[in-house]
């Protein structure tokens, strides 16, 4: 997707899982553990990480099959959400450099926020743990709005939330559903490759308006959008 006309940056919008935080690490311990419990061999990290963002299902699946029927799946589920509680935080951390553009937007008093499809009981413990819960302008889970990304609901909430205009935010993702989300809310959109993005995923196709390969590229593109902001 092309870049929009210069806008009126007020606010950036973040996915946790993937984009804001590394908690890959965790999660797939708690799918490990789940797979032991059940006699089966626990899988390399490299295996589960590509498919963190997919949720709890998306893991379960991953490491038991395709053909797991809703009553197999409640079970697992709760054994995978109750390990993830137990040690929810351990390894889970900012991806590297975020916690130096966190502290950029603090400085030019821009506001940012976290918007996930992660349940609320999983989300605010999480982000408490990592100390980032009194700072952000706005939390908002997947569950606290009708539906969830794809639909643009929670970024509308997020927006609500701060009194910000969706077309004054940009939306960072590293899955589809946040960048149609992003998209259909109005945001400027943009693509995180290096989060958890399976070699299926053809991430060109997203129709993003940026993309980056990594962290440190985000300050100078939101630096662009300020500076374009103040000269119109």
């Amino acid at each position: 997707m092309p870049e929009n006309d210069p806008f009126d940056l007020k606010a950036v919008l973040f996915d946790l899982d993937g984009t804001l935080l590394d908690t890959a690490p965790d999660l797939a311990n708690a799918l490990n553990i789940t797979l032991t419990k059940n006699g089966l061999a626990p899988l390399a990290y490299d295996v589960i990480r590509p498919y963190v963002s997919y949720g709890a299902v998306g893991l379960l699946k991953l490491g038991f099959g395709d053909q797991l029927s809703h009553e197999q799946i409640t079970p697992l589920k709760k054994t995978l959400i109750d390990a993830y509680q137990a040690d929810i935080a351990t390894n889970s951390t900012l991806f590297q450099g975020m916690s130096l553009l966190l502290d950029y937007l603090d400085e030019i008093s821009l506001p940012w926020g976290i918007v996930t499809n992660k349940p609320q009981y999983l989300t605010d413990p999480l982000v408490k743990q990592i100390n980032l819960y009194q700072r952000a302008a706005c939390v908002i889970s997947g569950d606290q709005v009708t539906q969830s990304k794809p639909y643009p609901d929670s970024i509308y909430l997020a927006c609500e939330t701060i009194d910000i205009a969706p077309t004054n935010c940009v939306y960072l993702g590293d899955a589809e559903r946040d960048i149609r989300a992003g998209n259909q809310a109005g945001c400027q959109t943009i693509a995180c490759e290096y989060g958890y993005i399976p070699d299926s995923e053809i991430i060109a196709e997203w129709n993003a308006h940026h993309y980056i390969r990594h962290v440190g590229e985000i300050k100078p593109l939101l630096t662009k959008f300020i500076t374009a902001s103040r000269t119109n």
